[in-house]
């Protein structure tokens, strides 16, 4: 069976511009068709089957944002990008929200457009309600309305190249949703980087991001490709993206915007085509308001949301969250799976939980341990400080104290556990209870306990408190 010739659809008003580019997908082996005008555009779409479209901004009688939109509501399969004056970002992110699959910058690089087109015709809406009910049931459990609501923007998401930025508290499950952003999408087939911004060292930025090259510092022995390199072909997920330094910002904008990247040492740039998903619990307007995050940067990787809801909201997906991590867990340690029981689900369901689904985890796993039955009950999960009151901000700093260490200061009694372990445990006491009393908000934390953002990172770390991602 003979595979069928690729047909996209060319939408300007210049013709020589879309002579040029007749030519160009002619030797890409791809068949077109040209319309000069929005309405003769919509008249061939009705009549043709095509497997992508690429428009102009300015057409006589109308404009390009407005045929992406009337395509994404008559024709929400077919991919449609936008040519864009070179720099007018702006108008590209504009088109980009309004469901363009992604856009052409002017002039036109054949290589860009050949990968944009690869992208575009590797649908993966033909198949994506059998894909997504499949990944659904693995990563995104649960039934309450926002879930509901994160389904269908999910939906959106996937027909398009645009960036997304995902927002939510800690532990709400952002690097979970980022991974299903990619698994669905016509890009599944490559790679998925998780960078952690908040947990590389300043001075191994620029390395680690766009890699180096032999000889470039003290110490390099060979080239390194970087992470933004190694996204090729994939999506890059920037997790705490607010924590990059202004210098860095610079340097991931023109990667984000011009898809190209220059090694550390290097004379020559290296193209590189990915899609960029970042996150951040903190609040991003804000930052570049006091000048901490750049506007343009923002608005770059600003195009598509994701609100990622705090589990108190989720009403009776904690129970489900709570059965699918018993049975996850009991498989990981080759033990049956317990029950919980009706005082255990009231229990639950009752909770704050200002560490969200990470925190259920936790409080299952432990649980878990310490059921010495089939089931869970209630006095398996109070042990478990699950309960935080919520406090004025002004008595915060009042309320992180240190804990009593009285028969200890009076010289009455030494440690039994040793010193360097006592003065850890009062440590990890001391970091429980700020992340507690700010709702395990660790910006807010760390400046309560006067130290700065990575070292109480550090610290969690060190603790295990901070071991699965958000």
């Amino acid at each position: 069976m003979v595979e069928r010739q690729p047909l996209v659809l060319i939408v300007d008003d210049e013709e020589d511009l879309c002579t040029l580019m007749q030519m160009t997908l002619s030797r890409m082996g791809i068949k077109t068709h040209i319309a000069y005008r929005l309405e003769q555009a919509k008249k061939l779409l009705c009549e043709h089957e095509y497997d992508a479209c690429i428009t102009d901004l300015n057409l006589p009688d109308g404009n390009g944002i407005q045929l992406v939109e009337w395509i994404t509501q008559k024709m929400p399969s077919l991919p449609v990008a936008v040519l864009t004056a070179y720099g007018n970002m702006d108008i590209a992110i504009a088109a980009l929200k309004a469901g363009a699959f992604d856009f052409v910058s002017k002039p036109i690089n054949q290589k860009h457009l050949e990968q944009l087109l690869q992208k575009a015709f590797n649908k993966p809406i033909e198949h994506l309600q059998t894909k997504q009910d499949s990944l659904e049931q693995r990563l995104l459990i649960g039934q309450s309305f926002p879930i509901q609501q994160l389904r269908i923007t999910l939906n959106k998401i996937a027909r398009s190249q645009a960036p997304v930025f995902i927002t939510g508290e800690s532990g709400t499950g952002k690097e979970v949703i980022a991974n299903l952003v990619h698994r669905l999408s016509n890009r599944n087939e490559g790679p998925f980087i998780a960078i952690n911004c908040g947990a590389i060292p300043t001075e191994l930025m620029e390395s680690e991001l766009f890699g180096h090259k032999k000889g470039s510092f003290t110490g390099a022995t060979q080239d390194k490709q970087g992470l933004i390199q190694s996204a090729h072909g994939g999506s890059l997920f920037l997790d705490e993206i607010a924590e990059l330094p202004l210098n860095m910002q610079v340097k991931l904008l023109r990667a984000v915007q011009e898809k190209r990247i220059r090694p550390v040492g290097s004379e020559n740039e290296i193209d590189v085509d990915f899609r960029v998903i970042s996150a951040s619990h903190q609040d991003l307007e804000a930052l570049v308001q006091q000048g901490k995050f750049r506007h343009d940067l923002f608005f770059r990787i600003h195009v598509m949301d994701l609100v990622l809801p705090p589990l108190r909201e989720r009403g009776d997906d904690i129970i489900l969250l709570a059965h699918h991590f018993i049975q996850k867990i009991s498989q990981e340690w080759g033990i049956p799976a317990k029950q919980l029981t009706e005082r255990a689900k009231k229990f639950l369901l009752e909770q704050y939980y200002p560490g969200n689904v990470r925190e259920l985890r936790n409080i299952i796993e432990r649980a878990i341990t310490l059921s010495d039955d089939e089931k869970i009950d209630l006095s398996h999960l109070q042990s478990a400080p699950l309960r935080y009151p919520r406090m004025n901000p002004v008595d915060l700093q009042q309320s992180i104290v240190l804990p009593r260490t009285e028969s200890t200061l009076s010289g009455k009694k030494l440690p039994e556990e040793g010193l360097e372990l006592y003065l850890e445990n009062i440590e990890k006491d001391i970091l429980l209870n700020a992340l507690n009393l700010t709702h395990w908000n660790r910006t807010v934390a760390a400046k309560k306990l006067g130290m700065s953002f990575r070292s109480l990172r550090y610290r969690l770390k060190k603790f295990g408190l901070d071991t699965e991602d958000e």
